[in-house]
């Protein structure tokens, strides 16, 4: 399975379901194609397909599921398979959770250190820094993307104008405070997901996501236009 990020939702693929209940991977692939128009029906998205590479080095497709979408898979399953399944994430999530303290815990003993005497600018500029580390972890598949400002402006639209057109026309919707594509357009590449933090007006810090458009996405909406 492939590594998880501390700042990512964690994962499983159906390999590993697979390898946990006992059942084929055909069989564990074909609950889910069965399951998943349901899921796109209440959730408002579909699965995350993936791939592998088998015994002879051919790609095979597998789905890249999130814990939710794991237990509600699982669901079809018996009760000791779905018990397999709830350890196995307990497993995940306090592994994630004392990687991620550990990783704090050195960083915040490295930054005690360096930190004393500084003065309060410094100190700021300091947390600007580990903020910026989560940024750039945040976003590291969106170098290469565009906003939606970057591909309207050719034509003479602001972002807002694409996002309307695009939305008008079936291609995204706004979906719990943010656009996304919508189920048919998902999982082909052509977009990503850029954060941005924030603080509101409580002077908390907040993470707000944007949909950016890869060079495949940004193609096929100036065919869109065209």
């Amino acid at each position: 399975m492939k590594p998880i990020s501390i700042y990512q939702e964690q994962t499983m693929t159906s390999l590993e379901i697979a390898e946990l209940t006992g059942k084929q991977h055909k069989h564990v692939m074909e609950a889910i194609r069965k399951m998943e128009p349901a899921w796109m029906n209440v959730a408002g998205s579909n699965f995350r397909l993936g791939s592998y590479k088998d015994a002879n080095s051919q790609l095979r497709p597998c789905y890249q599921l999130t814990k939710t979408e794991c237990l509600y898979i699982a669901t079809k399953f018996n009760d000791e398979a779905r018990a397999r399944l709830v350890l196995r994430w307990q497993e995940l999530e306090s592994e994630k959770l004392r990687v991620k303290s550990e990783k704090l815990r050195v960083k915040s003993e490295k930054r005690g250190v360096l930190l004393l005497g500084c003065s309060d600018e410094e100190i700021l500029e300091e947390a600007d820094d580990i903020i910026g580390e989560e940024l750039q972890e945040l976003n590291k598949y969106t170098a290469n993307c565009y906003s939606p400002t970057d591909i309207g402006k050719v034509y003479g639209m602001d972002g807002r104008d694409l996002n309307s057109f695009l939305c008008d026309i079936g291609i995204i919707r706004w979906t719990h405070g943010q656009w996304m594509l919508t189920p048919k357009y998902r999982n082909q590449g052509l977009t990503e997901t850029k954060s941005f933090i924030y603080h509101g007006n409580n002077g908390r810090r907040k993470t707000q996501s944007r949909l950016v458009w890869t060079e495949k996405g940004r193609e096929f909406v100036i065919g869109l236009i065209k």
